[in-house]
């Protein structure tokens, strides 16, 4: 019997520590109860935290050579024991990390203490390979290194880091929200760090009673940080020693203030500030635990990913700090300065969609797109998937680009935005919620992802947790975004009260009001009251013209035309007048507009549309699918050729629920249906008319205040006169008469529903 003198390591990770010389594990000073074999992993685990602890190093160091036993399992079975002792998670561990097929990583920071105890003998082969560690713990300590200066995972993936200002004691105001601009963008490139989104840093300022424009200094940012649940906080310093530019990074632990990592990178001078603060944020990514497989493939430097002026940074960070449309002279001052910052491109067309300007977004988004090999992994793939899905619109692509950067980047939220619109506009809405959730998730604070998430809802008919949603937002202070949804909810609700409440609040306000006003006359307009709905709609194309928005005005008119169609009132329709640069900001204006030429007898006009269509938008999924096949469907009955309109219109069966343009002006959904309903009328085929009529009044949530709404009442009552059925067509036809109890009296449509009705009875 061997004895053996060997210092005392007492391990501590978390709330646990781990007693080598006793054996034991305890959680907050009282001793939990684990196996032998457990604890010898957790102790060979700990030898080397941070690193790859195969199956077969386990093997060698745990059981014996001659040990007959279901190794896999067995090692499976003790790997659970562990986990459920400390309560980790295999999904989403803490402490102990399964690589499959090769081992385990211990993830948690470590430190220890040691001294000497007497010695003991060691009899069990537990009490030899105890022994082992105790000899490597003692080679350790008398070296004058301690365990955790092995490298290790400072911070996990789960954990949220808060970026806060650079202290600038250069005297150059230059660098004044520059530097945490570029360093965001560097750091961004990052699969493996969690950054706190903007909008969570400007919540929790709010709440904080600061200014969401508050400097983050090194005590703001630390409060944030604890506010918010992180758990590092990101300070950063650039001061001039002599000539040379000196940058300074240091990562802090929110709750004790405990140093975890600092790095520090002189720069010649001041052209070379950019160069510098890439190394800084390279060398801080690697000690906070990335991997230097990822440091290295997702790490494109600062001037190529942005820029090498720092003026055209500097201007992209005001930018970047402002909401749309505010932004947009900075991003244009931007691109001024640095006629290739492809970045800047980007969020310029994308402030300029985000204001119904599709086609001047679309042009800076396209030369975003041409000089996408400027720029890190990240902002390519966003680069990409926005140029197919506002440009071109070639949906496919677009989703191929946001599901790869969904799958490397799973923290950033603009891919999840991005894929669930596409879902929503090929009518897949169960999958668009999904996406959309998981954008909300990714920004708790951000009024647009709770309007999309609400949106989503009421598509699905499912008003109650658009309701709830809506609440959530308004009891965080989100609401802003919220008017032209909870307008739409208290449409399906029938609350008129609200609506009014919603068109009121948005009286006067630049970028608000036109929709509402547009919303509005929409809703005139579904219960017949058609002068009114004239009026509110040229208010609501004013409006948009007033602040700019030009599409959107457009936009108005070319709805209000096709109003007058549907309902038999207008005589003749005026080609749509082009209002974009570019073939992407006409598509909304004209579909609405070919729509109204068709309606209204204008065969010429609307042809002409449908050849411009085919022609300029032969990538266009939602064109090729869903707008062309409508308008050649409808020309074909304009030619009395009920069984040409129904063929064209099967290339839109799998997309018919989908939604036909960009934004939250309900328009104009759910033609494809609308129009095969009539095809089917025409031909003589009543049942199956009635079906696609039935389609649009099962599916309020999509249709919601569209005129067609209301006209699927009469129109499901000649489908069912037209079967024979007169009691259900007196039901459908009562129920539009009904809603048009208080109509414009001289509206055609509205006559010979009467006169038809009449006959019924």
């Amino acid at each position: 019997m061997t004895v053996q003198k060997r210092p005392t390591e007492i391990l501590r990770f978390g709330i646990f520590e781990v007693d080598l010389r006793a054996g034991e594990l305890r959680k907050q000073g009282k001793r939990i109860k684990l196996q032998d074999q457990p604890f010898q992993v957790l102790a060979v685990l700990l030898q080397r935290p941070g690193d790859v602890v195969t199956r077969e190093e386990l093997r060698s160091q745990i059981w014996a050579q001659d040990t007959f036993v279901d190794f896999d399992n067995s090692l499976n079975t003790t790997i659970n024991k562990l986990r459920e002792a400390l309560g980790d998670s295999a999904d989403n561990p803490r402490f102990i990390e399964t690589l499959p097929r090769r081992g385990y990583r211990f993830l948690a920071p470590i430190t220890g203490e040691a001294g000497k105890k007497k010695a003991i003998t060691a009899p069990s082969r537990k009490v030899v390979v105890l022994g082992a560690i105790a000899v490597l713990v003692a080679v350790a300590a008398w070296g004058g290194w301690f365990w955790r200066s092995r490298p290790g995972r400072v911070l996990s993936e789960k954990d949220t880091i808060v970026l806060g200002d650079f202290a600038n004691s250069t005297g150059d105001p230059v660098f004044d929200g520059t530097l945490r601009e570029g360093l965001s963008v560097q750091l961004d490139q990052s699969p493996f760090l969690n950054l706190l989104s903007e909008e969570g840093i400007h919540q929790t300022l709010r709440m904080m009673g600061q200014s969401a424009k508050a400097r983050l200094t090194p005590e703001i940012t630390r409060e944030v940080c604890q506010r918010t649940d992180s758990t590092a906080a990101l300070d950063g310093s650039i001061a001039l020693i002599g000539f040379k530019y000196e940058l300074i990074l240091k990562a802090v632990n929110c709750a004790n203030g405990e140093l975890l990592a600092s790095t520090e990178v002189q720069a010649n001078d001041k052209n070379h500030v950019l160069d510098a603060l890439s190394k800084v944020a390279s060398e801080m990514r690697a000690k906070l635990g990335e991997s230097l497989r990822t440091v290295q493939k997702y790490n494109t430097p600062l001037e190529q990913a942005t820029t090498q002026s720092l003026e055209a940074l500097q201007a992209f960070s005001l930018g970047a700090k402002n909401d749309f449309p505010a932004a947009i002279p900075f991003f244009q001052r931007a691109i001024q300065l640095d006629p290739d910052f492809a970045l800047a491109y980007d969020q310029l067309g994308g402030a300029y969609q985000s204001i119904g300007e599709n086609s001047i977004g679309a042009d800076d988004i396209r030369r975003a797109f041409e000089l996408r090999g400027r720029v890190s992994e990240l902002e390519k793939l966003e680069i990409e998937g926005d140029y197919y899905k506002n440009v071109t619109g070639n949906l496919p692509n677009a989703k191929r680009s946001y599901a790869l950067g969904e799958q490397i980047y799973p923290r950033e939220p603009s891919f999840p935005g991005g894929l669930g619109t596409i879902y929503m506009t090929l009518g897949q809405h169960k999958s668009a919620l999904r996406e959309h959730q998981a954008a909300l998730r990714l920004l708790p604070y951000d009024s647009v992802a709770f309007r999309f998430v609400a949106y989503t809802y009421l598509l699905m008919d499912r008003v109650e947790d658009a309701e709830a949603t809506a609440r959530e937002a308004r009891a965080k202070g989100l609401d802003s975004a919220l008017g032209p949804t909870v307008y739409a909810i208290a449409f399906y609700r029938n609350d008129t009260p609200e609506m009014v409440r919603q068109v009121t609040a948005a009286a006067d306000k630049a970028g608000e009001e036109d929709l509402l006003l547009a919303l509005d006359a929409d809703t005139a307009a579904y219960f017949g009251h058609l002068r009114r709905a004239r009026e509110l709609s040229q208010r609501a194309s004013n409006s948009a013209r007033q602040v700019g928005e030009n599409e959107a005005s457009a936009t108005y008119e070319a709805v209000a035309a096709l109003r007058e169609g549907l309902f038999g009132s207008a005589k003749t329709a005026r080609e749509p007048t082009s209002v974009a640069k570019g073939p992407s900001g006409r598509r909304d204006v004209d579909y609405a507009s070919g729509l109204a030429l068709a309606y209204a007898g204008n065969t010429d006009g609307a042809q002409r549309i449908v050849d411009d269509f085919n022609k300029t938008f032969r990538e266009d999924t939602l064109v090729q699918f869903n707008h062309l096949a409508t308008l050649r469907a409808k020309l074909a009955l304009m030619h009395a050729d009920a069984t040409q309109a129904l063929a064209d219109l099967e290339p839109a069966a799998p997309y018919e629920f989908g939604l036909p343009a960009a934004g939250f002006y309900n328009w104009p959904n759910l033609y494809p249906v609308y129009v095969r309903g009539e095809a089917y009328l025409a031909a003589h085929r009543g049942r199956e008319a009635a079906a696609e009529f039935q389609k649009i009044l099962d599916h309020r949530g999509i249709v919601l205040n569209e005129p067609i709404g209301a006209l699927a009442h009469l129109q499901l009552g000649r489908a069912s006169a037209q079967q024979g059925d007169m009691p259900k067509a007196r039901a459908a036809y009562g129920d539009f008469l009904t809603l048009w109890k208080d109509a414009d009296p001289d509206i055609p449509i509205l006559q010979q529903a009467k006169v038809e009705y009449a006959k019924l009875r």
